[in-house]
C-alpha cells in the first residue's frame, strides 16, 4: 500500500506553519488510470491479476499536498514524502514522479520518496498541479504498487494589491446638483484568493477630492458631497480613490486610481449686455440687408444654455432696421430694412433685447434671463445722383406733331442738401434715330424729327440728369412715348386688280371684287367707301356696288362687248376712309374684253399679248435670255473700262507706297483741330471725361443752341423751332461733311418793323429804292435817314 507523509520544516516554511500529514485509504483498483502507468509484460499482468483477486489489508493513503506560494528561500522547498508499504528501507524501491511540473517544478528523491519544489510558486499563475507517483523494483523495474495520482495545491498569501483595471476614469455631473448625486462607480480587483482569509476583501476610500465628493467604502460609488458647485467658478476636479485589501486593516496592500470629474453646464446665468448704449453710423446709400453693426450679450453658460435670441422691442427705427442672430457667435447683427435718406432723417434709436430661448424651471428665480440695450444709429450723407419725380413717364403724342413741340417736361432734383444744378440729356443708345431732344436746363422733351406711327409706334428713351458740379453723379428715367394715329394715309387697293369681261357678257354680271387697305389704325376700326370716280360716274359700260363690308363689286351695265371695237377699259374707282379728315384715293381697274365659250370660259383676249406666243419653244426662250445676259455683261465691262480711264492709278511694283506724298485739298482747323469739342459728350454725359479741352476757335453747336432755348417751356418759340428744323435738315443732308462744323443760320425773326435788311432782297440800283420811311423810325435811324433820304431844294429832308 501507498503511504505518504509531510514533515514539518520550520526553516523551509519561514515559521508560517507546521507540516501536515495526510493519510488516507485508497483501493488500488481505483488509482490506476488508463494510460497513466507504464505497459506491463505478460508475466507482470498475470502476477498483478493474482494480487487484485486476493483480499488485501487496507492502509492509510494520501491524495493531495498543500504548499505556500512565494517561497523565497535558497534551499528547495519541501513539499511531502511518498512511501510504499513494500519499502523495507534497503533502497530496493525506486520512486518515480510524473505529471504536471514533474522534473521542472517538482523533484523527488527516488530512494526516500521526498518531494521538493525547485521553483518559486505563484498561486495567481497556477493554483494546483496534478501529478502521478509510481514505485518500481529497482532491480527488475517491475511496479511494486499501482500508479497513483495526487494534487499539490498552492496555498495563497496576500501578495497582490487591488488594481483598477478600467482606470483612470472620466465622469461628469451637472453643476448645482444636490448633495448625494451619483457621479460614477469605480471597481478594484484583487488577484488573491477571495475564499481564503481577507486577502481579496477590498475597502474604498477617497484620498483627494474632498469636500466636493465622497465614495462608498464598500461599492466604490462616487457621489457629490458639496451643494451649489458652480461650473463657472470651477469646472474640473481630479479625485483620487484608494482601494485597500485585508478589509482595510493595517498591513493590507492598496491601489489607487484617478477620476477626472467635469461639471456640465446648466442654464443658471442670465445674459447681460456689457454696454447699455451703442453708437453706430451708416451711409444713406447703404443697400437693403447691408450690415450696420453688431451687439452681443454675454452669457457665462455654454452650449445650448448660452444660445441667444435678439429682437428689436422699441425705438423709432423698427420699420427701417432689422436684427438677426448669428448662431455661430451668438451676436445680434443689425441690418438695413428700408432705403435711408439723410435729408429725411439723420438718426434713429433702437432698443435691442437679448434673451435665452432655453430655460430651466428650477433656475427661474435667478432671472430674468433677458437684457436690453439702446443703439443710436447716425445716417451719414453721401453725394447722390439726381432723382426723377415721377420715376417713369408715359407720353402720348400724335404723329403729326410739329418739330420742336414740347411733349413733356422732365423733372429731376438733387436729393442732397446742397441741391446742385441739374443738366439734362438723352441717352442716344435709346434714341438712335434722334427723334427727340431735351432742353439741357429746363428738361423740356421736344420732337426733333417728324414722327410716323406707321413706321415706329413706340419710343422708349432714357433721359439722363447730371449734377453740374459733379458729372459722375448721373440719374436716369425711362420715358415711353406712344405715337397716336392720325388719318394721314389714304386707302388704296389691296393689290393690283385686272378684270376680264366676255364679249357675250350680259348686263349686271359680276366681273371683279375689289378691297382696300389703309396703314392707319383708327380706334373705331377701318371702314371704306367705294364709288366710281367723278369722271366715270356716268360710265355706260360698268357700274359699282359698295357691299358695306369694305369690299365692292364691279358689274357690267350693258351687254354686247366687242374686242375689235375696244379691247381694254380703264375704270377709275374712288376709295374713301372714315377718318378725320376723310382721305381718299383713286385706283384704276383694268378690264380686258375677251372671247369666251358658251360656259363663260375665256378663250382669247388682248391680255394674251403679255404672254409668250404659243409657238415660242422653251429652247428659244433660253437662247433669248442668254443673249440678254451677254449684252449686260458687255455693257458692265465697257463702263468699268471707261471709269478706269478717267481715274488712272498705277502703282509701280518697286515703289514703296509708304513713301508717297498724298495731297488733300482740305485746310483743316489749324493747330487746335485736335482739340475739337466732342459733341457726343453733350448727348450722353456718361461718356464725358472729367477734363474736357474746348476748342477755342469755335463753340460747340449744341452749346450755342442752348443759349436760345428758353428756361421755361414756350410752345410757339419760332427761333427755337427754326433752329431745330435746321438741325434736322443738316442731319438728313447726305452730302454734309462727316465731321462737326459750325452752322450759320440767317434767321432774322418775325415781327421786325424794319422788315428785311438783307442785300439779297434789295434791288440792284439805288435809284429804284426809296428810303423815305427811315424818317419814321425814330432817332435810332436818323443817321441812315440822312445818308439815304432824299432832300428838297431847300435842303430839308423829305
Amino acid at each position: 500500500m501507498w503511504t505518504s507523509s509531510r514533515m514539518s520544516n520550520a526553516k523551509n516554511l519561514l515559521g508560517l506553519g507546521v507540516s501536515l500529514y495526510f493519510w488516507g485509504l485508497m483501493d488500488l483498483t481505483t488509482t490506476v488510470l488508463s494510460g497513466s502507468a507504464r505497459p506491463l509484460t505478460e508475466g507482470q499482468e498475470d502476477n498483478l491479476s493474482d494480487k487484485l483477486h486476493q483480499r488485501m489489508k487496507r492502509s492509510w493513503v494520501w491524495n493531495q499536498f498543500f504548499v505556500l506560494e512565494e517561497y523565497t528561500g535558497t534551499d528547495p522547498l519541501y513539499v511531502g514524502k511518498l512511501h510504499s508499504d513494500m519499502d523495507r528501507g534497503d533502497g530496493s524501491i525506486k520512486y518515480i514522479l510524473s505529471g504536471e511540473g514533474a522534473g521542472i517544478v517538482f523533484t523527488i528523491d527516488d530512494t526516500t520518496g521526498d518531494i521538493h519544489a525547485i521553483q518559486r510558486l505563484d498561486r495567481e499563475e497556477r493554483s494546483q498541479y496534478t501529478l502521478r507517483a509510481q514505485a518500481l523494483d529497482r532491480r527488475t523495474g517491475r511496479p511494486m504498487e499501482p500508479e497513483s495520482e495526487f494534487i499539490i495545491k498552492i496555498q495563497d498569501i496576500n501578495d497582490n494589491e487591488p488594481k483598477f483595471l478600467d482606470g483612470p476614469y472620466v465622469a461628469s455631473v451637472p453643476e448645482m446638483s444636490p448633495v448625494g448625486t451619483s457621479v460614477i462607480q469605480v471597481t478594484a480587483t484583487d488577484a488573491d484568493d477571495p475564499t481564503y482569509g481577507n486577502s481579496a476583501r477590498v475597502v474604498y476610500s477617497i484620498l483627494q477630492g474632498q469636500p466636493y465628493f465622497s465614495v462608498d467604502s464598500r461599492t466604490g460609488l462616487i457621489r457629490t458631497a458639496l451643494m451649489n458647485m458652480d461650473r463657472e467658478a470651477k469646472e474640473y476636479y481630479e479625485v483620487i480613490i484608494q482601494a485597500k485589501d485585508m478589509g482595510g486593516q493595517l498591513g493590507g496592500l492598496a491601489g489607487t486610481t484617478t477620476v477626472n470629474i467635469t461639471l456640465s453646464d446648466v442654464n443658471d446665468n442670465p445674459p447681460r449686455f456689457p454696454q447699455k448704449h451703442y453708437q453706430m453710423s451708416v451711409l444713406e446709400s447703404a443697400p437693403i440687408s447691408s450690415t450696420v453693426g453688431r451687439v452681443v450679450a454675454k452669457d457665462l453658460d455654454e452650449g445650448i444654455n448660452a444660445e441667444m435670441k435678439y429682437s428689436l422691442v422699441d425705438g423709432d427705427g423698427l420699420d427701417v432696421f432689422d436684427i438677426n442672430t448669428d448662431p455661430n457667435y451668438q451676436v445680434g447683427i443689425i441690418t438695413v430694412r428700408k432705403p435711408l435718406s439723410f435729408e429725411s432723417k439723420k438718426s434713429y434709436t433702437l432698443k435691442v433685447e437679448g434673451a435665452n430661448p432655453h430655460l430651466e424651471m428650477r433656475f427661474l428665480n435667478l432671472g430674468p434671463f433677458r437684457d436690453t440695450t439702446t443703439v443710436h444709429i447716425s445716417v451719414e450723407d453721401v453725394d447722390e445722383p439726381p432723382v426723377f419725380d415721377p420715376n417713369f413717364y408715359f407720353v402720348e403724342v400724335p404723329e403729326d406733331v410739329e418739330i420742336g413741340t414740347t411733349i413733356q417736361v422732365i423733372s429731376a432734383k438733387d436729393p442732397d442738401v446742397t441741391n446742385n444744378s441739374i443738366r439734362y440729356s438723352i441717352d442716344r443708345s435709346s434714341d438712335p434715330g434722334r427723334f427727340f431732344y431735351v432742353d439741357i436746363t429746363s428738361g423740356a422733351l421736344m420732337t426733333a424729327r417728324p414722327l410716323d406711327r406707321e413706321d415706329i409706334s413706340w419710343h422708349n428713351i432714357t433721359v439722363l440728369a447730371v449734377e453740374l458740379n459733379n458729372p459722375s453723379q448721373v440719374g436716369s428715367v425711362s420715358v415711353t412715348v406712344k405715337v397716336l394715329d392720325v388719318n394721314d394715309n389714304a386707302p388704296e387697293f389691296a393689290r393690283f386688280y385686272e378684270g376680264f369681261v366676255c364679249e357675250n357678257a350680259k348686263a349686271g354680271q359680276l366681273i371683279q371684287t375689289v378691297s382696300a387697305i389703309d396703314r392707319d389704325d383708327p380706334q373705331e376700326g377701318q371702314h371704306f367707301y367705294y364709288s366710281l370716280a367723278p369722271e366715270a360716274a356716268n360710265n355706260p359700260n360698268f357700274t359699282l356696288r359698295d357691299n358695306q363690308d369694305n369690299t365692292a363689286w364691279i358689274l357690267t351695265r350693258r351687254s354686247g362687248f366687242r374686242q375689235h371695237e375696244q379691247n381694254t377699259f380703264y375704270l377709275p374707282i374712288l376709295i374713301s376712309d372714315n377718318g378725320r379728315p376723310v382721305l381718299s384715293s383713286t385706283g384704276t381697274l383694268t378690264v380686258h374684253v375677251c372671247s369666251c365659250d358658251e360656259d363663260g370660259m375665256v378663250m382669247s383676249c388682248n391680255a394674251e399679248a403679255y404672254a409668250l406666243p404659243v409657238s415660242l419653244s422653251r429652247g428659244a426662250l433660253i437662247a433669248i435670255l442668254t443673249c440678254i445676259f451677254v449684252l449686260l455683261v458687255l455693257v458692265l465691262l465697257i463702263l468699268s473700262m471707261r471709269r478706269q480711264r478717267k481715274q488712272p492709278y498705277i502703282i509701280d511694283e518697286e515703289e514703296n507706297i509708304h513713301e508717297n506724298i498724298v495731297r488733300y485739298d482740305d485746310e483743316g482747323g489749324g493747330e487746335e483741330d485736335t482739340e475739337a469739342f466732342d459733341i457726343a459728350a453733350m448727348w450722353n454725359p456718361r461718356e464725358a471725361q472729367l477734363v474736357v479741352k474746348n476748342r477755342q476757335d469755335m463753340l460747340p453747336e449744341i452749346e450755342s443752341l442752348s443759349r436760345y432755348v428758353p428756361q421755361a417751356c414756350v410752345m410757339d418759340n419760332n427761333v427755337h423751332n427754326y433752329v431745330l428744323a435746321k438741325l434736322y435738315e443738316a442731319d438728313m443732308d447726305l452730302w454734309a461733311p462727316p465731321f462737326d462744323s459750325l452752322q450759320t443760320y440767317m434767321f432774322e425773326g418775325n415781327g421786325s418793323v424794319a422788315e428785311s435788311l438783307s442785300s439779297l432782297q434789295s434791288v440792284t440800283t439805288d435809284s429804284d429804292q426809296s428810303y423815305d420811311y427811315l424818317t419814321d423810325w425814330g432817332p435810332r435811324f436818323k443817321k441812315l435817314a440822312e445818308m439815304y433820304g432824299a432832300t428838297d431844294s431847300s435842303g430839308a429832308l423829305w
